[in-house]
C-alpha cells in the first residue's frame, strides 16, 4: 500500500481512519487521495495554496476520465470537509467547484431481427466434434439466456441443475448483483434448448456429476472471457461490429453482451408500446424479472430509442461534427 508523502500525510491518514471508523470501505477513496497527495507534491503546495483556482486547475489537469475526475474533486471536497471540522480550515476551497458534466450514454440496443440474426450466427459456430458439441452448445444456451431473458452475463454462468425447474418453465437466479434472488418465467424456446443440452449432455456424460446447469465437455464450468469472444465473433459475422464512439458529450456504446439485456428490456417495452398499451405500467414487472433493486433504474429504457433510431443518431452527430 502507497503512503502518503506530502505535508497532509498525517491529516489524510487521520481522515481515513475516520472514514474506517464509521464502516465505510477505504478501497476507492483511498486511491483519489493518493492522487491528490501526488498533486500536491508536484505543485510544491501549502496551506495557502488551498484556493480555488488550484483545485480548478487540478481538475483540469488529472488525466482521467470525468467520472473519475468527478469522483476525486468529491474525495478531497470531503477532506477538506473534514478538515475544518477538526479546525484546520475555516472554509471548504472546493465548496463551488462544479463537477464535470457527464457524457451521456447511448447503449448498443439490437432489434428484435438483430439479435434473431445473432442467435443464428452463434448457433452456425456449433462444432460437431464430440468434444467440441456439448462446449459450443452451452456457449448457445448462455447467448440464448442473455437475449430471450435479459440476464447479465454472469447469471448463467452460475446457474446450478436445481434452479431450473423444467415443470414450471422458471429459472431461479441467486446472488444478483444487487444481492436479490429472483425466480423467473421463460420462454418455450429457452425450456426447448435447455432441455436439447441436458439430452446432449447426458449421452455424452454419463457419469456427469457437475452442480452447473451449464458445463463444458470436461465438467468444468463456462468463462466469462469465452462467451466474450463467441459474442464478438458473431457480431463480426452478421456485419454489427463496430467501436465506441464519442461524439460531443454523447458516448455511442459498441456491442457487448450486456447489449443484450439492454436490447431485452427496450424492445419488451417498445413491443408493448405497439400492442396499445403503456410501457410505463410494465416498468415494475419488468425491473422484478431483470433484478433491479428499484424500478427506477428500468425506467432509463424508457429513454433509450430502438437500433433504427440509435443508428439515425449516430448519423446525425457525425454529419453535425463535419459540418462545424
Amino acid at each position: 500500500m502507497k503512503p502518503f508523502e506530502s505535508f497532509l500525510a498525517p491529516r489524510l491518514n487521520e481522515f481515513l481512519a475516520y472514514r474506517q471508523s464509521l464502516g465505510y470501505s477505504l478501497d476507492s477513496i483511498r486511491d483519489h487521495l493518493l492522487l491528490f497527495d501526488r498533486y500536491v507534491i508536484e505543485k510544491n503546495a501549502g496551506w495557502h495554496s488551498f484556493e480555488p483556482d488550484f483545485f480548478l486547475d487540478m481538475r483540469t489537469n488529472i488525466k482521467l476520465g470525468k467520472n473519475s475526475v468527478n469522483a476525486n474533486i468529491w474525495a478531497v471536497r470531503n477532506f477538506f470537509q473534514f478538515l475544518i471540522r477538526q479546525g484546520h480550515m475555516k472554509e471548504n476551497p472546493l465548496q463551488d467547484i462544479p463537477l464535470l458534466k457527464k457524457n451521456t450514454i447511448v447503449p448498443f440496443v439490437f432489434s428484435p431481427s438483430q439479435t434473431n440474426q445473432l442467435l443464428a450466427a452463434v448457433s452456425k459456430r456449433i462444432r460437431k466434434t464430440k468434444y467440441r458439441f456439448l462446449r459450443d452448445l452451452a456457449f448457445y444456451n448462455v447467448v440464448l439466456l442473455l437475449a430471450r431473458c435479459g440476464m447479465r452475463i454472469s447469471e448463467p454462468l452460475r446457474l446450478q441443475r436445481h434452479h431450473y425447474r423444467r415443470d414450471d418453465r422458471t429459472l431461479y437466479i441467486e446472488k444478483t448483483k444487487f444481492s436479490k434472488d429472483r425466480l423467473i418465467p421463460i420462454p418455450g424456446e429457452v425450456v426447448s434448448e435447455i432441455e436439447n443440452y441436458l439430452s446432449v449432455r447426458q449421452s455424452i456424460l454419463p457419469d456427469d456429476d457437475s452442480s452447473f446447469l451449464l458445463v463444458r465437455t470436461d465438467q468444468k464450468p463456462l468463462r466469462d472471457h469465452q462467451i466474450r469472444f463467441l459474442f464478438h465473433q458473431a457480431v463480426k459475422d452478421i456485419g454489427l461490429d463496430q467501436p465506441r464512439r464519442v461524439i460531443g458529450n454523447v458516448n455511442f456504446l459498441q456491442p457487448t453482451p450486456h447489449s443484450l439485456r439492454h436490447s431485452f428490456a427496450v424492445n419488451t417495452l417498445l413491443e408493448i408500446r405497439e400492442r396499445g398499451g403503456n410501457p410505463q405500467n410494465a416498468l415494475p414487472i419488468l425491473a422484478a424479472y431483470m433484478g433491479h433493486s428499484e424500478y427506477k433504474y428500468t425506467s432509463v429504457y424508457l429513454r433509450v430509442t430502438d437500433a433504427l433510431s440509435r443508428k439515425n443518431l449516430v448519423d446525425f452527430s457525425l454529419w453535425q461534427e463535419r459540418k462545424e
